[in-house]
């Protein structure tokens, strides 16, 4: 068995590959680059193919299951950037990454403290030595009431996490769990938009929650309200958002993650001139917070992401459940 690394990171990830293929006896190759019509002849003589969010639509996977290839496992929780339809035509199986969610889930939470305390404005201003008070006052999180979307794994962390603030905590979720009701209640999405200093979002990206946070969802929002995203960039319809925080309906907003970031976060754009409008404005504002994608970003979830992947290959290999695996 062998897998091909595409986009692969010599500086943090190479080392758990090389461990890994060791412990599960499974051969590797890789290439710092993304896949590329020039580039798709490395995964020849390899079974499976591992990626991370790139551009794997229904040409990518057709090159890839003419050559051999069986499995497509992702380092990644997100593979929306994977032809599904086109996989499960021809035959290859999927996998997610995974990893412990308390990366992501205390990010959405420094992102929210930042917003409250006014951090951007306070170390801009340190930053020319400008010590006054005025303009600085933030707010307490103790005295918000949090509304968090999606009760998940992450959702889940995040909520247990913001109860030792003692915060407010309301969560939606199509399938409402008891270990969350411990600490939040669960309400309609109009009573969480209306009653929500903070709304956290912590859903996947699908069809159906594509623009979830829309211009009438924030009409319906309290004035003021801070938009936390560190799930996926199309939750939100990112021109919406930004007449919303022009007008102060919308008071702050932190984003892990924007529409149409390929091409962009992950690559080093030093010196680049960037079509990208909305990313241009949203970096404008003093009260948003615009990270390029990395609330995942710890020792522990890279290691996990990279095990993840072997454990998909070695599962199908011999043909046991794979805990990993996308039903298509």
């Amino acid at each position: 068995m062998k897998i091909m690394f595409y986009a692969l990171r010599p500086f943090d990830e190479l080392a758990y590959a090389e461990k890994f293929s060791k412990e599960y006896g499974i051969d590797f190759a890789w290439t710092a680059e993304y896949p590329t019509k020039e580039n798709l002849h490395l995964a020849e003589g390899c079974d499976a193919i591992c990626t991370t969010p790139c551009d794997m639509s229904a040409p990518f996977v057709d090159a890839f299951a003419d050559m051999g290839v069986r499995y497509l496992p992702c380092r990644s929780i997100g593979y929306d950037h994977i032809d599904l339809t086109e996989s499960k035509n021809r035959g290859l199986k999927v996998s997610a990454g995974r990893y412990a969610p308390n990366g992501v889930a205390n990010y959405a939470l420094m992102m929210m403290l930042m917003l409250l305390r006014k951090m951007i404005p306070i170390m801009k201003r340190a930053s020319v030595q400008d010590y006054q008070l005025k303009g600085k006052m933030g707010h307490d999180i103790s005295n918000c009431t949090v509304g968090v979307i999606g009760t998940g794994r992450i959702g889940r962390t995040l909520i247990r996490s913001l109860s030792g603030f003692g915060c407010k905590i309301l969560a939606y979720d199509l399938y409402p769990n008891d270990e969350v009701r411990k600490y939040a209640e669960y309400v309609s999405v109009d009573e969480l938009l209306a009653q929500s200093d903070i709304i956290s979002l912590h859903a996947p990206a699908t069809k159906e929650n594509y623009h979830m946070v829309n211009r009438d969802v924030l009409a319906k929002c309290r004035d003021g309200v801070i938009i936390i995203n560190a799930a996926r960039g199309s939750l939100i319809d990112t021109g919406a958002l930004i007449d919303a925080l022009e007008t102060g309906k919308v008071g702050g907003a932190g984003l892990d993650v924007l529409e149409n970031e390929n091409g962009l976060y992950y690559y080093n754009r030093e010196g680049d001139v960037i079509r990208n409008d909305e990313m241009s404005i949203l970096r404008s504002f003093p009260n948003v917070i615009v990270s390029p994608h990395t609330a995942f970003y710890t020792d522990d979830a890279v290691e996990s992401m990279i095990r993840s992947a072997y454990e998909s290959v070695d599962c199908w290999s011999k043909g046991k459940e794979n805990p990993y695996e996308v039903k298509l």
